[in-house]
């Protein structure tokens, strides 16, 4: 089954809820950036977790971008989505290798850390972007997503991401959900959500034996009535282009461009997403910066 995100909301109008089967993007992202299962496990999480925010947002050219930095031996974990929900992420240090927890899982929260922060910056197109910034709770990615929405944007949520790997190191199931409360939902809501959850277990273990995030909706929601809003194809997607990458190059300016044309003679980018190689020569280098005398 194809990567896809469902959203849905509940028969009273009280909880809304999304969930996310991300094995085929988040196989992709272990590809691209040779992660080890640990990285494999953090930057999962956190790419299924930009693509339900994403999905939720409106707006064209709209993008959101979730930053963990918990000082851990990981590095950043990074993933930007855009408004379907296709997202493209790295982590600082792939080959990062730690031994499993004592039961038996990714230790992701040692790999992350413990003491940092989740960033999440909103960019609406409009001047300024929304960044709200929240200590980590503990660094294994769907808490800290969930006391984020509590802290920074006043939402009861309960987040459950997943990643579980082959022992080849490729990705055989991952995904999650986000559930939320809506105005007028009452202690009875919280109690049938909290124990939905509970009997429904670990979201790897769902999505392993059903890659449907409806399914997996349904069944940490049984206590509900769920009407399913909208169902969403999502991919990991990178929007680099030598296009871009020239403009990055002209943002540098005049000076930094000639002190690189005389110091190296040409240079080469790789995009921090997709590991996609731009080469640009002297000449190329010598006429971009023409150009910019030329203004």
């Amino acid at each position: 089954m194809s990567d896809r995100i469902v959203r849905a909301i509940t028969s009273d109008g009280m909880v809304k809820a999304t969930a996310i089967c991300s094995r085929e993007l988040t196989e992709r992202a272990r590809q691209i950036h040779h992660t080890l299962p640990v990285g494999t496990a953090a930057l999962g999480r956190t790419l299924a977790a930009a693509s339900m925010m994403g999905n939720a947002m409106k707006g064209e050219g709209a993008s959101i971008t979730l930053q963990f930095k918990g000082g851990g031996p990981l590095g950043s974990v990074l993933a930007v989505s855009d408004t379907d929900g296709n997202v493209r992420g790295y982590v600082a240090n792939p080959s990062l290798d730690l031994p499993l927890r004592e039961d038996g899982k990714l230790d992701v929260g040692t790999a992350v850390g413990h003491e940092g922060t989740l960033t999440v910056i909103k960019d609406l197109n409009m001047k300024d972007p929304y960044v709200g910034t929240i200590d980590l709770m503990g660094g294994e990615i769907a808490e800290d997503v969930a006391a984020y929405f509590v802290e920074s944007e006043q939402i009861p949520t309960a987040c459950g991401l997943g990643v579980l790997v082959e022992r080849d190191q490729s990705v055989r199931a991952a995904g999650g959900y986000l559930i939320q409360l809506l105005p007028g939902a009452d202690e009875d809501t919280i109690t049938k959500i909290e124990g939905g959850i509970m009997a429904a277990g670990s979201v790897s273990a769902i999505l392993d034996k059903n890659p449907d995030p409806e399914a997996l909706l349904r069944t940490v929601m049984s206590d509900f009535d769920l009407e399913i809003l909208q169902s969403t194809p999502v991919e990991y997607r990178c929007y680099c282009s030598r296009e871009r990458v020239e403009r990055a190059l002209i943002s540098l300016g005049t000076e930094e461009l000639e002190n690189i044309l005389k110091e190296q003679g040409s240079c080469q980018l790789t995009c921090q997403f997709c590991d996609a190689v731009y080469d640009f020569d002297g000449a190329q280098l010598r006429a971009i910066i023409d150009g910019l005398k030329s203004k």
